[in-house]
């Protein structure tokens, strides 16, 4: 009997609500700002807040934090409802905090009717002067004393749009003294004459990202609101509001953030990324965010499983990318069909097979999964093989293809090399060989047994195509540790470009299909593909090439 897994921190405490009749069910919920793309440390959170909510009968909802109209786009929207569906998930509600815009603007009211938020003429300079230090504490402004009264009017001013950007904030007020620096004071909301992209300019204020977030969990009454380490701070702000307003208790919970090796997860240097032209775009296969890792062949499966392998933990810790790519290896071995595909050609003639004759010899798909079936190979007199499996003075305990040597050729013959041919500079143009008839796989009578076997494609119709090898996009290890420019730390050979031949049954692949390349790594279908050029992206190598790498 399998071990039963043990909870982490956050199931024990829903656990502990649920038995204790705090709540009958859970609403969990994934805020994300609509400024970028997601990546894959956001993959744990919506793994995290979906999860929960599945395994506790509960619900998640969708709700952008879409506070700040400067750097919000529906291009982002849109990419974000494709990530989660795509990750496998479903939410409850699609939601915005935008659509609490009234709502919130009537709480900061009722703080102002209470006494206990003001309007605030200080520059944003002076604000963070008056703030003091961890160690200091800080300075009452000089607006702090207003009336309720005068407070109501220019707030509604505000609102109404009578004053430019910066002129005026609306700022809690609590204690310029206290230990936690964001409860001295902390600005509510701020003066912006921009677009918004669902409201429009029916807003010139909106709520700081403090004052919409914990308001908004209540008013959708999510009891178990999750965000990541950074948040602990925040948590007495967000406990404040729902005090002094009245409204749903909803509770804070923060986890470990994913930090992972050889990988930056800030969307600020991820666009910066993208408008220095270092990559291709927030799709490029290189990058980390999820539109990145599905073009380069990552599965929601492998996705899935590595957000469950390294838990929920309460410090943060920096997780080895080679795990993700374990993960993306382990899922992709079981549904990817093999296929046959030569990346440094060598022909091969097989001078007693008849000239013109061609044979199609049956492949199996995936030997993980016999129900894939076979496929057709064709064979012939001419092939081409890897450079890599022939030695013309091979070492010993060598079992590929040299002067007088023989090997089998996957899913077909045995062939005996008889005769090197090289070419003016004395490299090895071809190999001229011979084949033994009665050796074809699956129905071998020539009781010859060899230990090598190597893979091959028919020169006549091998295919051309295009494959793009991906790499790590930086050669240091903790990039959250680097002090300097982080594009210093760019790998200069994160992507090779290749033309190879691969078997002609490539050419019925479809966007996004993957393949195991025999010997060269998992693929999959680029969207650049076009009928006359398919194009190929490495998702992983068969083998973790940086631990190989490592050891010398």
């Amino acid at each position: 009997m399998s071990e039963e897994k043990s909870l982490n921190f956050i199931e024990e405490i829903i656990e502990k609500d649920l038995k204790e009749g705090k709540h009958t069910t859970i609403a969990t919920r994934f805020p994300p700002e609509p400024n970028g793309y997601l990546h894959i440390g956001h993959a744990k959170s919506i793994a995290l807040n979906f999860g929960l909510a599945l395994k506790y009968g509960g619900k998640t909802n969708l709700r952008f934090d879409d506070t700040n109209p400067v750097t919000e786009e529906t291009e982002y929207v849109e990419s974000i409802k494709g990530d989660v569906k795509w990750l496998g998930f479903n939410w409850a509600e699609e939601l915005y905090a935008s659509d609490y815009f009234d709502q919130l603007y009537h709480f900061a009211v009722k703080l102002i009717q209470k006494g206990l938020a003001y309007v605030d003429d200080s520059t944003s300079e002076e604000i963070a002067a008056q703030k003091g230090t961890p160690t200091q504490p800080g300075t009452n402004s000089k607006f702090r004393n207003r009336s309720i009264d005068e407070n109501l009017q220019l707030f509604s001013d505000m609102k109404a749009g009578k004053y430019k950007d910066g002129e005026k904030v609306l700022r809690g007020k609590i204690d310029m003294a206290h230990l936690n620096m964001l409860m001295r004071d902390p600005v509510l909301y701020r003066i912006k004459h921009a677009h918004h992209h669902r409201t429009g300019d029916a807003w010139c204020i909106y709520p700081m990202y403090d004052f919409a977030h914990g308001q908004s969990d209540a008013i959708e009454q999510i009891t178990h609101s999750i965000c990541t380490l950074e948040f602990v701070p925040h948590r007495e702000l967000y406990n404040w509001f729902i005090e002094k307003l009245e409204i749903y208790p909803s509770r804070q919970y923060e986890f470990a953030r994913l930090n992972m090796t050889y990988t930056m997860m800030s969307k600020r240097k991820l666009l910066q990324l993208v408008n220095d032209k270092h990559v291709s775009g927030w799709d490029d296969p290189r990058m980390p965010t999820l539109s990145g890792v599905r073009r380069r062949g990552y599965t929601p499966e492998a996705i899935r499983d590595f957000c469950e392998r390294i838990g929920v933990a309460k410090r943060d810790n920096l997780i080895d990318i080679s795990l993700l790519e374990f993960c993306v290896r382990d899922h992709l071995n079981k549904i990817a069909d093999r296929r046959m595909v030569v990346f440094d050609p060598l022909k091969v003639i097989i001078t007693n097979y008849e000239e013109g004759k061609t044979e199609e010899l049956p492949s199996e798909n995936n030997p993980e999964a016999p129900e894939r079936g076979v496929r057709s190979m064709p064979f012939g007199r001419e092939l081409w093989i890897e450079q890599e499996d022939f030695m013309e003075v091979p070492p010993k305990k060598y079992f590929r293809l040299a002067p007088g040597q023989m090997v089998r050729l996957k899913s077909a013959y045995i062939i005996k090399c008889e005769e090197v041919v090289k070419d003016a500079t004395g490299k090895v143009a071809e190999l001229r060989c011979t084949y033994v008839p009665e050796s074809k796989s699956g129905s071998d009578v020539s009781g010859i047994h060899v230990k090598g076997v190597i893979h091959w494609v028919n020169a006549k119709t091998a295919l051309p195509v295009e494959v793009r090898l991906y790499d790590r996009l930086f050669t240091t290890e903790d990039m959250g540790a680097i002090e300097d420019d982080f594009t210093n730390h760019l790998n200069t050979n994160s992507l090779e470009v290749k033309t190879v031949f691969a078997e002609p049954s490539l050419t019925t692949a479809q966007v996004g299909e993957h393949f195991q390349f025999l010997r060269m790594g998992y693929f999959c279908l680029d969207p650049d593909s076009a009928a006359t050029k398919l194009i190929f992206n490495r998702a992983v190598t068969l083998k973790d090439m940086w631990a190989k790498e490592m050891k010398k």
